[in-house]
């Protein structure tokens, strides 16, 4: 299974990337796993980040989201305005 995982603001600038096409080990099957197995593989940011928002193709996620073949994920940390 093959996504495009997307990283935003602080996140972009902790893991000094953008984004990466990745494929997924056999038997991930939601947001919350695939977080777990990118903090295993070296993306440990994502596992300090407060409150982390996620979204999979451009739709507001849920941790039980499903991720399938060909998703975009995006991971950004929260953002406040004033």
């Amino acid at each position: 299974m093959s996504v495009r995982i997307l990283y935003f603001a602080s996140l972009r600038e902790r893991l000094g990337k953008r984004e990466e096409i990745l494929d997924l080990p056999e038997g991930l099957g939601t947001v919350e796993e695939l977080i777990a197995w990118l903090a295993s593989e070296g993306r440990e940011a994502l596992r300090e980040v407060p409150s982390l928002r996620f979204a999979v193709n451009q739709e507001m996620a849920r941790a039980s989201d499903p991720v399938l073949d060909g998703d975009e994920v995006a991971f950004f940390p929260p953002v406040t305005g004033g």
